[in-house]
């Protein structure tokens, strides 16, 4: 991984440039099903922005939507990096967003995204971020979730049970969750389902809408 040197006073801190390739590996297919809902330019807030991958080259394929990415205090300066580097002027710096803690909510944006954030927050954070929502998302706005999905109690492959074994052994609280109890919460949230996209290595996006209305 490359290393940026920043300096805070007479110390220097070396933060290690963070990366994933799932990251690169689904970063196109999900730009694939953004592109056809994010046609007109406005704003878009990214929770859980984990490397800043994402952030850095979604905004530069969606040049028209500002991007504000955002994710725990301590993933902040990873992200910057990325950030910096795709000196987009539509992506903004990261700022610190954790729907757990009593702190002020980034102000409500035309759409949202988030990518693998609700298998690894705890359910009473999924619970929490969902509760957030309708103060996150404009009216007729678009909330975009990727990761794996059980549908009735069922995984959708091998792979993907093993995957929450892991995960569960790893943290407790973590676990793919039941499509159908996030549905329930998005329904909640004031949110409309309008397609669930299945992609590659056994993921899916999750297109909802926010109503005009209760």
């Amino acid at each position: 991984m490359a290393r940026t040197a920043l300096c805070c006073a007479s110390e220097e801190f070396v933060v290690e440039k963070p990366f994933s390739q799932a990251c690169e590996n689904n970063k196109q297919p999900i730009l694939a099903v953004l592109r056809q809902y994010l046609t007109t330019p406005g704003s878009l807030l990214e929770v859980g922005s984990g490397t800043g991958q994402h952030a850095a080259y979604l905004s530069a394929q969606l040049p028209y939507i500002h991007w504000q990415p955002t994710d725990v205090a301590e993933h902040l300066p990873g992200i910057q990096q990325w950030c910096q580097e795709a000196d987009q002027p539509n992506l903004a710096a990261p700022i610190a967003f954790d729907v757990t803690q009593k702190m002020p909510c980034p102000a409500p944006h035309d759409h949202l995204f988030s990518a693998n954030t609700l298998h690894i927050m705890s359910w009473e954070a999924v619970e929490s971020f969902f509760n957030l929502l309708p103060n996150l998302v404009k009216p007729s706005g678009y909330v975009f979730f990727y990761g794996p999905f059980k549908y009735r109690g069922q995984y959708t492959s091998p792979s993907n049970a093993d995957f929450d074994v892991w995960l569960k052994q790893r943290a407790p609280h973590q676990g793919i969750r039941d499509f159908e109890a996030i549905a329930e919460l998005a329904d909640q949230a004031k949110l409309d389902l309008l397609e669930d996209v299945s992609m590659p290595a056994n993921n899916q996006t999750l297109v909802w809408k926010k109503r005009t209305h209760s």
